[in-house]
C-alpha cells in the first residue's frame, strides 16, 4: 500500500472518530461493533484491502487482550472480594472515626485514595457514595465540598494507576514500568487531584447550588466483617509488590538473581493473583463465606467486565488499523512539524480521543497504540511518564458522551447544566493540571 499524504489521513481518522461518536452516542450501536466498522471504513479509505483492514482489527484485538485481560479480571475479582465482605465499608468507618467530622474532606480523599487504587471508578464512587452523603450531612458542610474531592481522586486513581484498564493497555504498548507508573503517578495525581477536587470545590460550591440526597438506610445482614488491619494488608499487598519491583529495577544491579525474583512477583498479574488468593482466605474467613459463595463472586465480577474488556480490545483493533493504516506515522509526521515536545504530543492525542469518543479508557488505549513512531524517534523519551501523560490527557473535559458524566450526575442528583459546570470543570482541570506536573517531573527525571 502505498502511503498517503499526512493530512488527509488525519481528516479521515478525526472524520473516523466523529462518525464513531456519532454511532454510540446517536444511533446507540454498541461500542465495539461501532469501533470495528469505523476501523474497517477507515483501513479501506486508507487503501488497505477489506480483508488486510480486518485482520490488523483482528490482531488489534488479540494483542490488547493479551496485555490486559488477565490484570482487569483479576482487578475486578478484589474489587468484589472487598465489596462483599464488608471491607469496603469497614474502611469507611475506621477514617470516618480516625479523621473525625472536622476533617471529612481528607477522610473523603483517602478513602477515594485506597479504595480507588483497586476498583473502578464507578465501583469505588457507588461504594463510598453512603459514606459521602452520610459526612455530608453530619458535618453539615456543602455538599459539593466533599463530592469533588472524593470523584476528582477516584478519577485519577482510575485514570493513571494500573490495575485499572487504561493504564495497563499503556504499559504494556508503551513498554513502561508498571511500579514505576504507580509510584509517579500518586507524585503527579495527588496534587493535580488536589486542584480539581478540594481546591475547586471550595470555589464552585458557592456559585452551583447542590444538595446532598437523603441519607440511604443500609440493612444490616448480621454477617461477621474483616477487621481493619486485614483489609488494608489486602489492598497494600499488590501495591507493595509492584512498588517492590520498581525499587529493585532502580537499585538491583541488571542480571542479577534477586532483580529476576522482584521482577517476577512484582508483575501486576503475579501481584494480583497472590492479593486475590490472600482475599479469598482472609474475607472468606473473616465474613464466613463458603467457598461455593466465594468462586460465585469471582465468576460475577469477571462476568461484569466482558463488555468492557471487548471495548477496550476494540480500542486496541481500532488503533492497530489505524497504524497499519499510517495514521500513526502521519501523527508523528505533523507533530514533528509542530515540533511539539513528545509528552505534549501524547497528552493532546488522548485528549483528543477522550473528548470525541467519550471513553477515558478508549482514549488511552488508541492513543498509546499510536505513539510507536513517537518512541522510535525519540528513544531516550521516559516511557512512565509518557504513560502518566496519556492517562490526564484521556481525563480531560468529560461530558455527555461520557458514561462516567451520566454516573455522577445521577447519584449526586444534578442537573447537566451543574454536572458540565461542575464535573466536567474538574476533571478539565485535572487533565491541564497532571500535564504541567508531568513535565515538571519529566525536568528531574
Amino acid at each position: 500500500m502505498t502511503p498517503a499524504a499526512p493530512l488527509p489521513l488525519l481528516f479521515l481518522a478525526f472524520a473516523a472518530i466523529g462518525v464513531l461518536v456519532a454511532l454510540v452516542t446517536w444511533r446507540k450501536v454498541n461500542a465495539f461493533i461501532a469501533l470495528l466498522l469505523v476501523g474497517l471504513g477507515v483501513g479501506v479509505g486508507a487503501g488497505m484491502k477489506p480483508l488486510a483492514a480486518l485482520k490488523a482489527f483482528q490482531d488489534g484485538v488479540g494483542a490488547t487482550l493479551g496485555g490486559i485481560a488477565a490484570v482487569i479480571a483479576l482487578g475486578a475479582m478484589l474489587g468484589k472480594l472487598l465489596a462483599e465482605s464488608g471491607g469496603a465499608l469497614v474502611l469507611a468507618e475506621r477514617f470516618s472515626r480516625f479523621f473525625g467530622p472536622t476533617r471529612a474532606v481528607a477522610c473523603i480523599i483517602t478513602l477515594a485514595l485506597v479504595v480507588g487504587v483497586v476498583t473502578w471508578f464507578s465501583v469505588g464512587f457507588l461504594l463510598l457514595l453512603p459514606v459521602l452523603i452520610s459526612l455530608t450531612h453530619a458535618t453539615q458542610r456543602p455538599f459539593l465540598v466533599l463530592a469533588l474531592p472524593l470523584v476528582a481522586f477516584l478519577s485519577v486513581m482510575h485514570g493513571l494507576t494500573p490495575p485499572h484498564p487504561g493504564p495497563v493497555v499503556a504499559i504494556s504498548a508503551l513498554g513502561a514500568n508498571s511500579g514505576t507508573v504507580l509510584a509517579l503517578a500518586f507524585l503527579a495525581g495527588i496534587p493535580a487531584a488536589a486542584l480539581g477536587g478540594p481546591l475547586f470545590a471550595r470555589w464552585v460550591a458557592t456559585r452551583v447550588p447542590a444538595s446532598a440526597p437523603a441519607a440511604a438506610t443500609v440493612a444490616e445482614t448480621g454477617r461477621p466483617r474483616p477487621g481493619f488491619a486485614a483489609t488494608a494488608g489486602v489492598i497494600g499487598l499488590p501495591i507493595g509488590l509492584m512498588l517492590l519491583d520498581s525499587a529493585a529495577t532502580l537499585l538491583v544491579p541488571a542480571g542479577h538473581r534477586a532483580r529476576e525474583i522482584f521482577g517476577f512477583i512484582g508483575h501486576p498479574v503475579v501481584a494480583l493473583t497472590l492479593a486475590v488468593f490472600v482475599a479469598l482466605g482472609v474475607f472468606g474467613r473473616a465474613a464466613r463465606f463458603t467457598r461455593t459463595q466465594l468462586l460465585g463472586f469471582t465468576e460475577q465480577s469477571v462476568a461484569s467486565i466482558g463488555m468492557t474488556l471487548l471495548v477496550v480490545s476494540g480500542g486496541g483493533g481500532f488503533a492497530r488499523v489505524l497504524r497499519e493504516a499510517g495514521v500513526a506515522d502521519a501523527l508523528g509526521s505533523v507533530a514533528s512539524g509542530l515540533q511539539l515536545p513528545p509528552l505534549v504530543y501524547a497528552w493532546l492525542v488522548a485528549a483528543f480521543i477522550r473528548v470525541a469518543t467519550g471513553s477515558a479508557t478508549v482514549a488511552i488505549t488508541t492513543a498509546a497504540g499510536l505513539l510507536a513512531p513517537l518512541l522510535a524517534a525519540h528513544p531516550d523519551i521516559n516511557r512512565e511518564l509518557l504513560v502518566l501523560s496519556l492517562g490526564f490527557g484521556s481525563l480531560v473535559l468529560s461530558h455527555l458522551n461520557d458514561g462516567g458524566f451520566w454516573i455522577v450526575k445521577d447519584c449526586l442528583g444534578l442537573t447537566v447544566g451543574q454536572t458540565l459546570r461542575t464535573w466536567t470543570v474538574t476533571e478539565t482541570i485535572i487533565g491541564v493540571s497532571g500535564l504541567g506536573f508531568t513535565l515538571l517531573l519529566g525536568t528531574f527525571l
